[in-house]
């Protein structure tokens, strides 16, 4: 049987390629749309059909990093506890971002120093979270999951830190941070759960007032 020729990489593959490859180089505040298209080799018109800005063809980008990292399932590790469910999908995604390492190390020092930019790659991070919760099979839904969202994104950001620094090719330092802040969040998480139960546990329950009797026995208006 023919090895089958893998398609040619797509308009959109092209543009968030040139666009990591530029931001390998460059600061993102420094990267010019003319210049994406320029090293996609798409007119600037069909740039702008797929994406309306840098921090969408980041958005992309991340997207399909997501795609990548929920496509590489394990099923054996159904069975492991939450943490070590999360241990290994993270670890996924931090393997499928490899070959952006630059790009990466980029965004970090970018956002150190523009405040908008960490807000909105917070955002993608938040979105991305969710989706490695779910992979993970730990809810993300609800107000304790939105929150439970948010601080994995936080402590993956801590981890990427450590990562685009980290020279071993078994990447030893990165496994022993994500080990260290998976701990730190499962207190943290436990905590909050406390914290959520906790109203709870204090408040009376509410219920519907029942309605007094008369000396005849007929019900009257609750007060």
């Amino acid at each position: 049987m023919a090895n089958e020729v893998p398609s040619p990489p797509s308009l959109r593959e092209r543009i968030i390629a040139a666009f990591m490859g530029l931001l390998a180089e460059k600061s993102i505040e420094r990267i010019d749309l003319a210049e994406i298209a320029k090293r996609a080799e798409v007119p600037l018109a069909d740039l702008r059909g797929e994406f309306g800005s840098t921090l969408a063809i980041l958005a992309a980008h991340t997207k399909e990093i997501d795609r990548a990292v929920l496509r590489g399932g394990d099923g054996d590790m159904a069975q492991e506890p939450a943490r070590e469910r999360l241990f290994d999908v993270l670890m996924r995604r931090i393997e499928a971002l490899a070959p952006h390492r630059e790009a990466v190390r980029s965004l970090v020092r970018s956002a150190t120093r523009n405040p908008p930019l960490a807000v909105a790659l917070n955002g993608f991070a938040v979105q991305s979270a969710q989706w490695m919760l779910a992979a993970a099979d730990i809810s993300a839904s609800g107000p304790q999951g939105m929150l439970r969202a948010q601080g994995l994104a936080l402590l993956y950001a801590s981890v990427l830190r450590t990562w685009i620094n980290d020279t071993d090719p078994g990447l030893a330092r990165t496994m022993a941070a994500l080990d260290s802040a998976l701990a730190r969040g499962q207190r943290w998480s436990g905590l909050l759960d406390d914290m959520l139960a906790l109203p709870a546990r204090l408040c009376p329950s509410r219920r519907r007032p029942q309605p007094r009797h008369d000396e005849t026995g007929e019900g009257t208006v609750a007060a």
